[in-house]
């Protein structure tokens, strides 16, 4: 069959920095080559050479800045710290110059010490190696910017050309140590960045950034001010991004409120903007004082809210900005005073219009040389649908849902908007349905999915990611500005996992990097099917009190079981690699992977912990209370956990960053057991896998396990437990000699987890009679009580099937990765194609090519079956009525003129539509943002045993499938993911 990459695109994986390393490479230097640009040596520190550092003394301080974190990188390495200088007259031996491709420095080193084409790019560097350039100086590498930013970038490639990383600081990954420090070096351009303002918004700062700077890392100013700027802009830097939007909650004061801080941004040459409830780089919450300034309403108080305006605007006059326009709530809220999209519009132009004015008055009387922002963000994303016309050279700036799904990106008019657009995106979030504030969990697959389609769909002006605390998204922020630099090696999707396990080598080296990417992989994967903050099944806004789980405990192999099963692989994987780290990288790896993985593998047991408790008190289980125990437990784990990290991680340096139940919601708290009582048990008792019944005092003693069949080679679980305070020893048997049990006796105990067993049933094939119906039964006898659990096993022949290359029902369902289709039928301009890494089973299938505008006939949903589709073959071994549900990722429509629909049809009858779009924060878009899924299901009266054919026909781009699940009468409820049923063949991709 036929498929495609997600871009037509070649992409050269991490281009820019392969490029780089590609021409690291020795070649001997000829004698006598006085002045060549050929691949080079150079030594920074040996015996023999000490490397000095010169930049171009300027009003701008950057190139000095970077000369001294340069010089203080190669420290950090070599234990020796380089002299660095803005007087290049006494040079000698080998030196680092580094400046602007116009500065009177590096003119002076002639046309070989820049490439020819840097000249007038936005934010590039070029890398020059020059031997001999003067008498006295024996070589001589050259780092010059096309702009004040593209310099700093080049130096910083240079620091992590020698092994310290950006997170040097910020996650102590310390270098390793070279006594002996030397890079190679080649001609190199940099690209220019795929994004021109790329950049972080800090927010949620209550609970992590805000109490430890204020108590511990700047407690002179008891607040995030110059002295953590400094370091986030210094960040931002080494990170190649530019734009800065401020912490803004009420723990903390306005960015302008310290002078100092719109200094370090100036020292920095970072971009200051704010968020999408600030304009005009004003801080609402702390600088609008409603008791001596009155409302917050244009309507109302129009003099007083231009006065705010106006003063700041003055003030940021010489600010290196980027200005919101438009007005909303003080905080994160509508606008007072209008009650209709209809009377807010006109206001709501009024107000930009005036905001223009006074950007023409005080920074710019050309506005269009004014960058400005317009954020369409929640109810104003509405408004602008509604008719506003916002001025063409603003940047219309798309968010996402809070959730990392981007709501609407540029049709083919916007995109002609001089301003162009951008992106504002989540991967931390405060806010209904549930907050996501503790760890940072969002997949690295579904970032790299929006993100790219976003630049596909020309979002190519300023991409700001909102990063709560800075800790512990370290990872997300990293792969968001590596995409916002260079999106070329992103358009490939398995460029994900491959980003994942270089950043991990740059920190800990390569020889653990696969085994730790690995296990962040599934721990983002686990995470993707429900996160750590949503396991209590609550809500936010209004809060809500805890729940059970959605997890079935009593079927599909006990799906509860296996997720906690799954989570201490996952801890004994930390384990094991945390064994073998050196002591050097003992603190960067507990703050990157152990205490991520640690923390999320344990408030899932406590929920789980916590369901199986109250499901064993009613089965009458003496096990129950140890369940509830277990549960607590782990809190009191959590509680450890966070307090290493905060008292005595790298000796203290963190404290007050990690909270372990930012707001206090009510999935953080200690669980409180209030479990039932059952009666007349007794004392020893067994139940099969799929009993429904919870309540073990029905005395029955003759039960029915699932059945089995040859291709879907079920095995199920039958528990025995003691429901009494008694030790009481148990024998299994079997009645056929092709039934398969994992133990044959046993004995329990009162104490802990030995008042059970789970003992495992399957079926020896290679021994079973060819037949269709076979039976046969299990006993479990335990001194006077027996328990009987029959078996029906289909080993029989289906001439149907020998040549069948499809699906098969096991047991009353069929469960079908989207990914597992029988036939695509593409197009050469329209096709599905497969998305690695995203999806609850590890792989989704997408509607392809992300275009801005259908083609005719495109979105004739009249003629749906001549678009392209996929097929797949499934098989049912009885007659029923049959519900197909699709699950696809809660994606939203491109833009104003798609949706997000695809037709269905069963064996050729008639095409369905189906349209999985939500609107506002509804109950099924709250559903689908917590489960990462958007559910349709399709209900056949009446499917006939024997052979199918599911057709899903594509409509809309960007549609993203990714599970299928028919329901023939299994009857049992599942969440999230599923093994999927028996495939006969694979479809060969």
């Amino acid at each position: 069959m036929k498929t495609y990459s997600s871009s037509r695109i070649e992409p050269a994986e991490f281009y820019y920095m392969k490029k780089l390393m590609k021409c690291l490479i020795v070649i001997c230097i000829a004698t006598g080559n006085l002045y060549a640009a050929n691949a080079a040596r150079l030594d920074l520190v040996t015996p023999q050479n000490k490397v000095t550092i010169y930049y171009q003394k300027s009003e701008v301080k950057l190139d000095s800045i970077a000369a001294h974190l340069l010089a203080a990188d190669i420290e950090l390495v070599s234990g020796y710290r380089p002299k660095v200088s803005d007087n290049i007259s006494g040079a000698k031996g080998n030196i680092i110059v580094i400046g602007q491709v116009d500065s009177e420095l590096i003119k002076g080193f002639g046309g070989k010490a820049t490439d020819p084409d840097l000249k007038g790019k936005w934010e590039c560097y070029s890398l020059r190696s020059l031997f001999k350039p003067t008498k006295n100086i024996s070589n001589a590498l050259i780092i010059a910017g096309s702009d004040v930013r593209g310099t700093a970038y080049g130096v910083f490639a240079i620091s992590e050309k020698i092994g310290v990383t950006p997170w040097y600081w910020w996650a102590d990954a310390t270098p390793k140590k070279q006594n002996a420090l030397s890079i190679n070096i080649h001609n190199f351009l940099s690209k220019t960045p795929s994004v021109k303002f790329r950049g972080i918004f800090i927010n949620d700062e209550d609970w992590g950034l805000q109490p430890w700077a204020a108590k511990t890392f700047e407690p002179e100013t008891k607040d995030i001010g110059p002295k953590t700027y400094s370091k986030v802009f210094e960040l931002l830097l080494r990170l190649k991004a530019n734009l800065i939007w401020p912490a803004m909650h009420p723990s903390t004061k306005a960015f302008f409120h310290y002078p100092a801080n719109v200094k370090a941004a100036e020292l920095y040459q970072i971009v200051i903007g704010s968020s999408h409830a600030e304009p005009m780089l004003r801080n609402n919450v702390d600088e609008w004082d409603e008791k001596t300034m009155g409302h917050f309403n244009y309507l109302t108080n129009r003099k007083k809210v231009d006065d705010y305006w106006e003063s700041r605007i003055r003030e940021s006059s010489k600010v290196n900005g980027i200005y919101t326009t438009g007005m909303r709530g003080v905080h994160d809220s509508g606008m007072e005073g209008v009650k209709t999209i209809k009377e807010t519009i006109p206001l709501l132009d009024t107000i930009i219009s005036r905001q223009r004015d006074m950007l023409k008055k005080y920074v710019n009387p050309d506005i269009t040389k004014v960058p400005q922002a317009f954020t369409a963000y929640k109810e104003v994303l509405d408004i602008y649908d509604g008719g506003l016309k916002v001025p063409d050279d603003i940047t219309l700036v798309w968010p996402d849902d809070n959730y990392g799904y981007i709501q609407r990106l540029s049709n083919a008019d916007e995109n002609n908007r001089s301003g162009g657009s951008g992106v504002y995106y989540h991967i931390s979030y405060w806010g209904r349905p549930h907050d996501y504030l503790w760890l940072a969990t969002s997949h690295p697959a579904h970032i790299r999915e929006e993100m790219t389609k976003a630049y596909a769909m020309n979002a190519k002006q300023l991409w700001v990611v909102n990063v709560g605390d800075i800790k512990p998204g370290e990872y997300a922020t990293q792969l968001f500005l590596d995409m916002a630099y260079d999106i070329t090696p992103f358009e490939k999707p398995a460029f994900s996992s491959t980003h994942l396990e270089k950043w991990l080598a740059t920190i800990f080296g390569s020889s653990q990097s696969v085994s730790m990417a690995k296990t962040l992989w599934k721990y983002y994967d686990l995470a993707f099917e429900r996160k750590p903050e949503y396991m209590g099944w609550s809500r936010t806004e209004p809060t809500t009190a805890i729940d059970f789980t959605e997890y079935n405990h009593t079927y599909y192999n006990d799906q509860a079981q296996l997720r906690i099963d799954a989570y201490d692989k996952l801890v004994a994987s930390v384990e094991s690699i945390g064994a073998g780290i050196e002591i050097n990288h003992k603190a960067a790896f507990y703050e990157l992977v152990a205490y991520p993985v640690k923390g999320a593998a344990l408030i899932n047991k406590k929920f789980l912990y916590r369901d199986k408790a109250y499901l064993y008190a009613k089965q009458g289980r003496m096990s129950d209370q140890t369940y509830a125990s277990l549960s607590n437990d782990v809190y009191d784990k959590i509680v450890a956990e966070t307090k290493f990290y905060n008292t005595e991680l790298a000796a203290g340096k963190w404290n007050g960053m990690m909270d372990m139940f930012p707001r206090k919601l009510p999935v953080f708290n200690l669980p409180v057991f209030d479990l039932p009582k059952a009666n007349n048990l007794p004392a020893l008792r067994a139940l099969p896998e799929g009993y429904k019944n919870a309540d073990s005092t029905s005395g029955l003693q003759q039960f029915s396990l699932p059945g089995f069949d040859r291709w879907n080679k079920q095995k199920y679980f039958i528990d025995v437990f003691l429901c009494q305070n008694v030790t009481r020893k148990f024998a299994v048997s079997t009645s056929e000699n092709w039934i398969k049990v994992s133990a044959g006796n046993g004995e329990l105990k009162p104490e802990g987890l030995s008042s059970q067993q789970r003992i495992w049933v399957e079926i020896d094939w290679a021994k079973a009679p060819l037949q269709k119906d076979l039976k046969g039964n299990i006993v479990v006898k335990a001194d006077g009580d027996q328990y009987t659990f029959s078996t029906v096993v289909n080993n029989g022949l289906v001439g149907e099937l020998a040549n069948f290359k499809g699906h098969i029902e096991s047991n009353g369902y069929l469960s079908i990765n989207a990914t597992d289709y029988s036939l695509a039928r593409n197009t050469e301009s329209r096709y599905w194609n497969v998305l690695n890494g995203l999806g609850v089973n590890g792989k989704s299938l997408e509607s392809l090519p992300l275009i801005q505008s259908p083609a005719e006939g495109d979105l004739d949903t009249l003629k749906v079956k001549g678009n392209p589709a996929v097929e797949y073959d499934f098989y049912t071994f009885h007659q029923s009525p049959a519900d197909i549900t699709i699950t696809s990722l809660p994606t939203y429509p491109l833009n104003k003129n798609f949706e997000v629909r695809y037709g269905l049809s069963i064996d050729g009858g008639p095409v369905n539509i189906f349209n999985f779009r939500t609107f506002g924060r509804s109950d099924e878009w709250k559903n689908n943002v917590l489960s990462n899924s958007a559910e349709r299901t399709f209900r056949v009266q009446d499917l006939k045993s024997g052979k199918h054919k599911l057709t899903i026909h594509m409509i809309d781009p960007g549609v993203i499938l990714n599970h299928i699940f028919i329901d023939l009468g299994v009857d049992q409820p599942f969440y999230g993911s599923l093994a999927p049923t028996y495939q006969a063949t694979p479809n060969g991709k």
